[in-house]
């Protein structure tokens, strides 16, 4: 079953997603990091970790929202890193940021779609997804047009939110997500449905080896998951 933001709205999913990412895109930064506990700061750095020897020029940073992951990438020293997200909302507060670090030169933020990527075949030496995979309305059309634009060789990492499976963290973090993130997520955005949507799409989400078998099935090589922080989120890498 697809999970949508809003239940009694028959717009399609990505429609939905949108405007709630519009909705919220004023608070998400802060939302972010402080529902995290600053923790997705270090998830993002480790995640580009694992692109420090392939040393990619251009980068494509897939629903890059606000633009975090693409101004970690900057790390890396490439020549150049487009974000593509479908929130106008979200882009317009990363331009902000980028252009407030001086970045403007390095980082393009563009309004596109995820599962149409308006880009020639096998352009990008390397491609990251943070936090978005799960919010593609059709997941694997989603990673088919990330594969479609991906240089042969070039690695692909996707940072995500899984499901802990051991105790006590498995309760613990059940109990934060269902009862105490919606009730702070709606209080600080004022939108009553993001932060309920965010705990079922990942609940809905084929996390850890259910993901893998999707990369495997679409073509991807030495494909891998890592855990990160007992298993609330988890790196995955994968090669074209």
């Amino acid at each position: 079953m697809t999970v949508v933001p809003y239940k009694n709205d028959v717009a399609p999913k990505k429609e939905q997603v949108a405007r709630m990412f519009d909705s919220i895109s004023g608070k998400y930064d802060f939302l972010n990091h402080f529902l995290s506990l600053g923790i997705d700061i270090r998830w993002r750095r480790k995640a580009i970790n694992f692109l420090q020897t392939d040393k990619p020029k251009l980068i494509l940073d897939v629903a890059t929202g606000t633009g975090d992951f693409a101004l970690e990438a900057m790390r890396l020293h490439p020549e150049k890193i487009i974000g593509i997200d479908i929130s106008e909302g979200m882009l317009e507060v990363g331009r902000k940021k980028i252009k407030s670090r001086g970045c403007e030169g390095f980082i393009e933020l563009k309004s596109g779609d995820s599962e149409n990527l308006p880009f020639e075949e096998n352009k990008f030496d390397a491609v990251t997804v943070a936090f978005g995979v799960r919010n593609f309305e059709n997941l694997e059309r989603g990673l088919s047009e990330i594969r479609r634009v991906l240089k042969p060789g070039g690695r692909m990492v996707v940072l995500e939110f899984s499901k802990p499976e051991k105790f006590p963290m498995k309760q613990l973090y059940s109990f934060y997500f269902r009862w105490i993130l919606p009730k702070i997520g709606k209080a600080v955005s004022h939108d009553a449905t993001a932060y309920t949507y965010l705990p079922e799409s990942v609940q809905a989400f084929p996390d850890g080896q259910d993901f893998i078998s999707v990369l495997s099935r679409l073509g991807f090589k030495n494909t891998a998951c890592r855990p990160l922080t007992f298993g609330i989120s988890s790196l995955y890498t994968a090669t074209k």
